[in-house]
């Protein structure tokens, strides 16, 4: 366990209204007294009561270096459930550093990434899925993301992984007794009744992998690949869903000859937008490299805007495209809606049955709404469940996951093929433990350094 006091700028390193020095540990109090001078006379900074906030001045030596608010928050009840001190000063980066480098020299050293919360999962506030929680909230995208990384922080996944734990637990406790005990416990039936909640268990875990999709694109985007013939107006409606002039736009075909990428957030959902060259055959060497970056990019997106020229009519190129997304989410984009249509809409939805077509004028700005209700639709059946709903959103976790659920299949493999009681609970206790893994009941020291490293400085 660790025991010394530590240290952080736990804000950003910029100019601003206000800038936060933290210090946790059992002397952080006694670090405190040494640095700060209350203005009020008389009150002895070792005794100040706990989630209090106090007025003064930070000194090193006899110079004075701010005038802060220091907040007390004695431990268990903190971010660490050490006793932690946080010093509110002005926001300058000189000031900021001279108050950090103060709070060192006086007895705490500086922080490593991370380690605040990484006690605060030591010290057993929170276990390792909501400490992976407190670091996708920090770099959470969208609303979405933020909701879910809440969701987790409040120990959504940890009650869902202990309950899943508690009943291959209680199986596995029930075989043990009942080998030892053959006399007073039967197990005549007791493999039908296994086989069951074995298919209940491995059902909640698969519900869990499969959502472990969803929740990659809920922290890190929908990989969103625009594909078009030349001219259907694919970088017109980059422009549009970015509210800016990004890419170029002309009359002339190839204009776009390589990927263009963007991030945005379209109605709260995060997409990593990628504009292509347009689809056609040529001889142009570098137009032509960027046809394939273009379906290369394709095959590998989870989302596909099809601008199609509605005033142009289909042909051949669409053909390819039309190919080459078969297998892809889709949606298409009945572009330039605004000019006489050489295909109908009707025509349109006939022709890409099964995938939703959108009226749509890059030009006009008409169909954004729309867009962004299908997207949400596809990917989040529409948030109305979202809720109510765990996402996996770590790799991790869902490697965990796939390795429990192969350690159940082969307890039902063993039941099937009449293998001895004893063979369950080896594989039993294998799904256990790896289950333990998320929230680090079974974790490793060196998986719990790989975890924390990853966090920023002062958290």
């Amino acid at each position: 366990m660790e025991t010394d006091t530590i240290a952080a700028i736990a804000t950003a390193m910029t100019d601003s209204g206000i800038g936060i020095v933290r210090i946790s540990g059992k002397e952080a109090l006694r670090v405190l007294s040494r640095i700060f001078q209350p203005k009020k006379r008389g009150l002895e900074v070792t005794k100040l009561p706990s989630h209090t906030v106090t007025y003064g001045h930070v000194y090193d030596g006899e110079t004075m270096i701010d005038e802060v608010l220091v907040l007390y928050m004695k431990g268990p009840h903190s971010y660490t459930a050490e006793d932690t001190v946080e010093i509110d000063c002005h926001g300058g980066v000189l000031v900021m550093k001279r108050v950090m480098e103060t709070v060192v020299r006086n007895g705490a050293r500086p922080a490593q990434a991370g380690e605040f919360t990484k006690r605060a999962f030591l010290n057993g506030r929170i276990d390792l899925s909501q400490a992976e929680a407190v670091a996708e909230l920090i770099h959470s995208k969208n609303e979405y993301a933020r909701k879910s990384s809440l969701r987790q922080l409040k120990g959504s996944v940890s009650e869902k992984i202990e309950g899943l734990r508690g009943r291959i637990l209680y199986e596995t406790a029930f075989l043990e007794a009942a080998l030892d005990d053959p006399e007073h416990m039967s197990l005549d039936g007791y493999r039908e009744r296994l086989r069951g909640t074995m298919a209940e268990v491995k059902g909640e875990i698969k519900a869990l992998i499969d959502s472990a999709d969803g929740g990659r694109m809920l922290s890190e985007g929908i990989k969103t690949v625009i594909l078009g013939k030349p001219n259907a107006g694919k970088s017109s409606v980059l422009n549009l869903l970015l509210g800016e002039e990004r890419a170029i736009v002309t009359d002339v075909a190839g204009t776009t000859r390589d990927t263009l990428e963007e991030h945005l957030v379209l109605g709260g959902i995060s997409l990593n937008l990628m504009d292509t060259a347009g689809i056609r055959d040529t001889e142009d060497i570098v137009e032509k490299i960027g046809v394939e970056r273009a379906m290369d990019h394709a095959k590998d997106a989870d989302l596909i805007l099809y601008v199609v020229d509605s005033a142009a009519g289909l042909t051949g190129e669409d053909e390819r495209i039309m190919e080459a997304i078969q297998e892809k989410q889709a949606v298409i984009l009945f572009n330039k809606s605004d000019l006489e249509q050489a295909l109908t809409m009707e025509e349109a939805k006939e022709l890409f049955a099964g995938r939703p077509v959108i009226s749509f004028s890059a030009r006009e700005g008409t169909g954004l709404s729309e867009l962004t209700d299908e997207v949400s639709r596809l990917f989040f059946s529409g948030m109305v469940r979202f809720n109510d709903e765990i996402y996996i959103t770590s790799a991790r976790q869902k490697h965990a996951l796939e390795k429990a659920f192969e350690s159940l299949g082969q307890v039902e493999t063993s039941i099937e093929n009449g293998m001895p009681e004893d063979f369950y609970s080896i594989d039993l206790m294998d799904a256990y433990e790896t289950l333990g893994l998320i929230t680090g009941e079974t974790v490793s020291e060196d998986l719990a350094l790989e975890i924390f490293d990853k966090f920023c400085m002062g958290k």
